[in-house]
Order: structure tokens, then C-alpha cells, then sequence
């Protein structure tokens, strides 16, 4: 060996030696397998990361190509691969052997290497382990608690039990031979189990759809295909020639459930994947996959999906998010049946971020700029005009509504929440509609759309500062952007509107203070400069507001 590669070596076994040495300094490492009978050990990989002059080890890196080195490299391949390897591997199974039988390891582990040569980035797996005895534990683990818990019982399980279950099943050194539909029965139970509690629920389903995907994308997509990976952009997907998927109909069909749990459940950012999956199961043949292109997954009953009357005609596409209303009589009642159609609809877990596609000759929309001139937007306009529909417009707003969920048919400053078009409709309309608007508000992402800046300007236009609108008017506040600009100031002149808003602020944490305080007075160097020239109560209350600003 020569001294560049004995050098280099030391290097590497420091960094080694660091990263164990580090972890067995943890004091919480039976606690943090106790926590469930499905965990045996914490970690099952790293990486080691080798650049000329830089060594890193750890969990959280990336295996692939990145950037080039700024210093070149001066060993190549065969040294690295012939010489350091080796001596490698024997430090890593040494390492192991010192703490294979304790709750640091898994039952199984996986140490990669990456290192930047001559000729460009070499990627060596070092070393995979299995302990068989803890692999055989787990196995048992598994069984008992799928028969007590998921068979046999009748209560709620735990979101961490979900996120390793899920994994487990999906893991081909314990299950070897993957039962589709057994395996999908499985997922199915656990949200059966947890259907009463929403929170929790959605937990659950995350950690079955981030199963199936880190299943599909590091074990059954790379049999067909060649994948080009990027940390900016998805994954490109190209199908090796003459790879047909022979036998794999099971497999495809864990593939469309991955799918359609993205499509149904997920953040509607993530809904590009969940198309994708349903494209290259078609692309590999799947007839299911092309009947779910034309008729959608197959969840929902047919009357379910479609409906057709003398005054309306409605049908439902699950896979797409899409539903098509023609409007055949310009009437209430054939807005009240297509309302009630798309309620139903979501509250039987259709995606809440999906979009109309309307036939009317009617063509309202409502009094705010900045929304978007969509089919989804008219038809809800259209059926504000009638107010005997409110309790309907209503009752589909509190299905709607959802955190993360936008109209599939907006985007960038035009974005909105489920729910938007019905909710501000209502409000601008009745008094009696705030605490809904309040309830909107709660649920607004205020980083992803910004469309209740003008709701919000409408409605202190409209209702000003009194007793039955200051709630609403400080939700609408609390979720506004640094572009809203309210003309209140001469209203809160009034020394007895300015005390309703500093008794509706009483419960809020200063950052939430400023935010309320900010579209009226701008920075609060401005509210100062009031509040020393202000006499008596109103000097008072401003002074008031602004130790709820400064309170820490």
C-alpha cells in the first residue's frame, strides 16, 4: 500500500470509527426500541462519502452523483476498489460484531461507500450484514402482532406501529415471496381499525403510501426501467428494451394501490406521482390500470359517480379529480342536486384537491379580485345566487376544507383551499356564515395561497369593526400576507371598535399580534409613534397592543 493510500485509509477509518463511537454514546437506545415490539434495532445503513481532503459518515446522504470535486483526485478505481475496500470492510465487520446484539444495530445493515476517483465517482457497497437470530425475532414479531392486533382485534393502533409494519412487509429479506393481496389486506385493516379517528388515520395512510412508493422506486421500477434520479426535478422513468412485466399482475396491482392511496390521500403537491404510477402500470400492460384511466379506481359505487336528471347531468372521475356538471335547467333545484352530488362525493374520500368542468349557460362569478376564472369558481357562484342553497353551500364548505388541498384547477397567486369560492360567497352574504369564514381561516396555508387577502379587504369594506364581525375579521388577519393593506385606521379611531380588537387578540402569541396589527398599521415603529401622541383609554389600548407585541 502505498502512503497516499495508507493516508487516505486512516482517513476513512477515523470517519468510521467516529460514526460508531458517536452513536454508542446514546443513553436512549433501549427506550427507543421498546416503544414497539416491530423495532429490533435503530440503524440498518450508512454511507460513506469520500471527496479528496473530505470524509463523511452517515445516514442521510445521497448514493448517486453529484457535484464535481474541487480538488482533484489522485487515486483510481482498482486502488480504491483492490486496496481500501477490503480494509474497509473488515473495520465495518468489526465494528458490527461489538454491537450486532444491540438495540444500535437492525437485523440487518448495509454500508456503502462513494468515492470520488480519477475516473469519476465509484459506488462500492462495503458490506451487508444479517443477524439471523434478530431477523427470525422480528419475523415472530410480525405474526403476533398482525394476529392480536389486526385479526383478532378491535381497537385503534398506533401510527408507529404503521410506519414499521409497513416497511417490514414490504421488506424482501424477511418476506421473500411478496403476498399481494394478503399484504393489501393488511393496509386495509389498519385503517379500518383507525376509521374513528381522523388524525391518526391520516398518519396511517402516509406510512402505507411511503411504504409502497420507497417499494416501487428502490425495488419494483428499476426491474423495468432505467431511472434517472434528480434532486430538483421527478424522477424520468425510461423502459429498458424488451422488458415485458411477465407475472407480475400482483405486483402491478400493489403498484395502482400505491397510486390511487397518493391520488385519494396525499397532499396535492405529491399527486404527480400517483399519475405516474397509474401511466407506467399502463405502459406495462396492466388492463386495470387502463380501465382506471377511463372509469377511474374503482372505489366508488356507480350511482355514486354519476348522476343524471331532467335538470342536471354529474359524473366523477377519482383517478383525475375531476368532475363534470352540465347544468341542464338554470334552477336551484338542479344546483341543490349537483351540490349534494359533490359532497357526498368528498365526504366518501374523493380528492378534496380536484377541480369542475361545467356546462351552464350561467356565468356568475364572485365580487374578488385575484380568483381564478374557472369552471369550479362559476359553478359555486352560480349557485350562491340562490339563497335557499346556503345550508347546502355550507354543509359542502365543511367537507371541502383541508389543509394542504388546493382547487386542481389553480395555481401560483390564484391557489386556494377547497371550499374557498362557497365560503367566501357565504360570508360576504349573512352575518350568520363567520364562524364558517372562521373555520376557513384556521385551515389556510398562508405560504401557498394568498387569495384571502382580498376576501379579507372585502370583508372589513363590508362589515367594518363591531362586536358580531371582530372574530371573523381577526381570523381572516391571522392568515394574511405582508401584501394586504386595510384602510381601518380612522374606524379605530373610535376608542370602543379599537377595544373589541384588542379583546379579540388577548389569547393570541405575539408573532400572531403583529401579523393581526400589520395590514392596519404597518411596522409596529408606526403603532409606537400613535401610541405616544394617543391620550387617555385610546392611548391606553394601544400601548396595550403593543405589549402583546413585545411580550415574550
Amino acid at each position: 500500500m502505498t502512503a497516499l493510500e495508507q493516508q487516505i485509509t486512516e482517513e476513512m477509518t477515523a470517519a468510521i470509527h467516529a460514526w460508531f463511537d458517536e452513536r454508542l454514546l446514546r443513553t436512549d437506545l433501549e427506550q427507543a426500541v421498546q416503544r414497539t415490539s416491530l423495532q429490533v434495532g435503530i440503524f440498518s445503513d450508512f454511507l460513506l462519502d469520500y471527496k479528496p481532503g473530505r470524509t463523511i459518515v452517515d445516514v442521510d446522504l445521497d448514493f448517486g452523483d453529484d457535484e464535481r470535486p474541487t480538488t482533484p483526485a489522485r487515486l483510481d478505481d482498482a486502488q480504491l476498489r483492490d486496496n481500501i475496500a477490503p480494509q474497509l470492510r473488515a473495520l465495518i465487520q468489526a465494528r458490527l460484531a461489538e454491537v450486532a446484539d444491540t438495540p444500535l444495530i437492525d437485523y440487518r445493515f448495509t454500508a456503502k461507500g462513494k468515492f470520488q476517483t480519477a475516473q469519476g465517482k465509484l459506488h462500492l457497497t462495503l458490506l451487508e450484514y444479517l443477524n439471523e437470530n434478530k431477523r427470525q425475532l422480528l419475523l415472530d414479531r410480525i405474526h403476533t402482532y398482525i394476529e392480536q392486533k389486526l385479526l383478532r382485534g378491535g381497537k385503534p393502533t398506533k401510527p408507529l406501529e404503521s410506519f414499521f409494519l409497513t416497511r417490514h412487509l414490504l421488506d424482501t429479506q424477511l418476506f421473500p415471496v411478496l403476498d399481494v393481496a394478503w399484504t393489501i389486506a393488511q393496509f386495509e385493516r389498519i385503517q379500518q381499525l383507525n376509521r374513528e379517528r381522523p388524525q391518526a388515520l391520516a398518519e396511517h395512510r402516509s406510512n402505507i403510501t411511503q411504504a409502497v412508493v420507497d417499494w416501487a422506486e428502490s425495488n419494483f421500477l428499476p426491474r423495468y426501467y432505467d431511472v434517472q434520479a434528480s434532486a430538483y426535478r421527478a424522477a424520468e422513468y425510461t423502459l429498458k428494451p424488451g422488458m415485458a412485466a411477465e407475472n407480475a399482475a400482483d405486483q402491478i396491482d400493489l403498484l395502482l394501490y400505491g397510486a390511487v392511496m397518493i391520488l385519494r390521500h396525499a397532499p396535492n403537491y405529491a399527486k404527480a406521482k400517483g399519475l405516474k404510477f397509474l401511466d407506467i402500470a399502463t405502459q406495462l400492460g396492466s388492463e386495470r390500470a387502463m380501465r382506471m384511466q377511463d372509469e377511474g379506481s374503482g372505489h366508488f359505487a356507480p350511482d355514486a359517480i354519476a348522476l343524471k336528471t331532467a335538470q342536471v347531468e354529474c359524473r366523477a372521475h377519482d383517478i383525475f379529480a375531476v368532475m363534470t356538471i352540465a347544468i341542464k335547467q338554470e334552477e336551484a333545484s338542479a344546483y341543490e342536486q349537483a351540490l349534494l352530488f359533490v359532497t357526498r362525493l368528498l365526504q366518501q374520500g374523493f380528492p378534496k384537491s380536484y377541480q369542475i368542468k361545467l356546462k351552464s349557460k350561467a356565468k356568475n362569478y364572485l365580487p374578488l379580485k385575484g380568483l381564478a376564472k374557472s369552471d369550479t369558481h362559476r359553478f359555486f357562484a352560480n349557485a350562491l345566487v340562490y339563497p335557499e342553497l346556503q345550508p347546502l353551500l355550507h354543509h359542502y364548505a365543511r367537507a371541502a376544507i383541508g389543509q394542504f388541498e388546493w382547487y386542481a384547477d389553480t395555481e401560483g397567486e390564484k391557489n386556494c383551499m377547497p371550499g374557498t369560492y362557497a365560503v367566501f360567497g357565504l360570508a360576504l352574504a349573512d352575518a350568520c356564515n363567520f364562524p364558517l369564514l372562521g373555520y376557513y381561516m384556521e385551515n389556510v396555508d398562508e405560504e401557498h395561497q394568498s387569495v384571502q387577502d382580498a376576501m379579507t379587504a372585502a370583508f372589513a369594506i363590508q362589515y367594518g369593526v363591531t362586536a358580531s364581525s371582530v372574530a371573523a375579521l381577526v381570523a381572516c388577519l391571522r392568515r394574511s400576507t405582508d401584501s394586504l393593506k386595510l384602510k381601518l385606521q380612522a374606524e379605530l379611531d373610535d376608542v370602543e371598535k379599537l377595544g373589541l380588537l384588542y379583546q379579540q387578540v388577548q389569547s393570541l402569541e405575539s408573532h400572531e399580534v403583529e401579523r393581526v396589527l400589520y395590514p392596519i398599521w404597518g411596522k409596529v415603529e408606526k403603532l409606537t409613534a400613535l401610541a405616544r401622541k394617543a391620550q387617555g383609554k385610546r392611548k391606553a389600548l394601544l400601548e396595550a397592543l403593543l405589549a402583546k407585541i413585545n411580550a415574550t
